[in-house]
């Protein structure tokens, strides 16, 4: 029996290969497509996802040990979100951005304290417009890496209403969304315990174990110059907070300049002591709880670390802290897979018996 529809019969102009390739390129255009229109909330995602990583222990024990309701479990992670992460956090950056906006509006004081580090040392540091333009572009810089707070709250809600809801359903259908990435991502299940290794090590390392050195350094930071009596010590240790997620530099990025001023202001006595402190306190602890945490919460190297903050901040934002290690963890974990694989390849075409060829008979010669 004949089908009525027309289209049936029409002959299609591409082969099974070309109808391959058009389909996973219509996959990626549209994929990037969607990429490109959550641009702007491609944080809460992110954050989504690495806060799933850091709440699923709990989950792990709550719900499929202890055998708890799952929305209560749920609730109670978004409610330890919200309280813990999201108001302290939306505080501490409004502070900072707050206070860098009004320096870099009003540097008069900053100019003064140049001015008087330049009569006690005799050398001219820089050039009051230099001043201002500096200030300016680092108020930006910084305003550009939380955009969530230099735009409107409406915004940020929206942001954060996104996040929760997301890990409220990576949650509640937590078996569908695992299944689904060992599913559809392109690697072999060695790969992806590989990834979600590293994917654990880096939050560890870089959320859990980052945040804890970066609020041990910002209050003897901010405690260091309220006892060597440094103004706006509060401000300045959230400063170091924040600083403090940058290895190497780190802190000494804000007692050095607090040592500076106090020598500006003929406080020789204070300006040593904060050095002091800071040498030998400030950065022990850190070098000694880099050390520990590394162990304990995620062995990640550093120079991973300082490079993916670089590139993980300037694309994403105040995310790139996490995400931006990832990247680069990532890409090693992908090239070292690639090796493997690749070796694992030439071991089978070099082990390979070689291809027989039918022998075709040779006519006799006849005589």
């Amino acid at each position: 029996m004949k089908s009525s529809d027309p289209f049936v019969a029409v002959e299609n102009i591409y082969t099974p290969r070309q109808r391959y390739v058009l389909l996973v390129a219509s996959l990626i255009g549209l994929a990037a497509l969607m990429v490109f229109g959550l641009a702007q909330y491609l944080t809460a995602f992110l954050a989504a996802g690495i806060l799933f990583v850091v709440f699923r222990p709990w989950w792990l024990a709550l719900v499929h040990q202890r055998r708890w309701n799952r929305q209560v479990v749920v609730v109670g992670i978004l409610l330890v979100t919200v309280v813990v992460l999201v108001i302290p956090f939306y505080a501490l950056t409004s502070l900072l951005l707050d206070r860098l906006i009004a320096f870099a509006q009003n540097p008069d004081r900053l100019l003064e304290v140049i001015h008087k580090l330049e009569k006690a040392t005799g050398f001219q540091l820089t050039e009051q417009l230099n001043v201002r333009q500096l200030l300016l572009q680092g108020a930006a810089k910084v305003t550009g890496w939380l955009p969530t707070l230099a735009s409107s709250a409406l915004n940020f809600l929206v942001i954060v209403g996104l996040m929760l809801f997301t890990m409220y359903y990576m949650f509640m259908q937590e078996t569908f969304f695992l299944l689904g990435l060992h599913r559809y991502l392109p690697f072999r299940n060695e790969t992806l315990q590989e990834l979600g290794e590293s994917l654990k090590n880096n939050v560890n390392a870089n959320v859990l174990g980052q945040v804890l050195v970066s609020v041990v350094q910002g209050v003897l930071t901010g405690a260091t110059l309220l006892i060597f009596g440094v103004p706006d010590a509060v401000f300045w240790g959230v400063v170091a907070f924040f600083a403090a997620f940058l290895p190497v530099l780190g802190t000494p990025l804000v007692w050095g300049p607090a040592a500076l001023y106090q020598f500006s202001q003929g406080n020789k006595g204070q300006a040593i002591g904060i050095l002091l402190v800071g040498f030998i306190l400030i950065m022990n602890i850190d070098n000694v709880l880099r050390i520990v945490l590394a162990k304990r919460m995620g062995n990640i190297h550093p120079l991973i670390t300082l490079v993916g903050i670089v590139l993980g901040v300037e694309i994403f934002g105040i995310i790139g802290l996490v995400v931006g290690p990832l990247l680069v963890s990532y890409f090693m974990v992908l090239m070292e897979v690639f090796r493997r694989e690749n070796r694992q390849h030439m071991k089978l075409v070099v082990n390979s018996p070689p291809e027989h060829k039918p022998v075709t008979p040779t006519p006799e010669k006849t005589e």
